[in-house]
């Protein structure tokens, strides 16, 4: 079965970056880039912030 070469990693809510980053390697992957949006929620029509969506995009190492 063929991988993809590359893929993005979403750090969990209550996960660590360092633990995305370990997911990401024990899949065989490596950091080649980082992107972060905030995460909105409308409550009695007033927009709050409710977290912050970290992704890094992992390129499969070669074997």
């Amino acid at each position: 079965m063929s991988r993809k070469k590359t893929e993005w990693f979403e750090v969990e809510e209550g996960e660590k970056v360092e633990d995305c980053l370990e997911r990401m390697a024990a899949a065989g992957y490596t950091v080649a880039g980082r992107r972060e949006e905030p995460l909105f929620q409308e409550v009695d029509g007033e927009v709050i912030p409710v977290r912050q969506v970290i992704q890094f995009k992992g390129i499969l190492k070669e074997s």
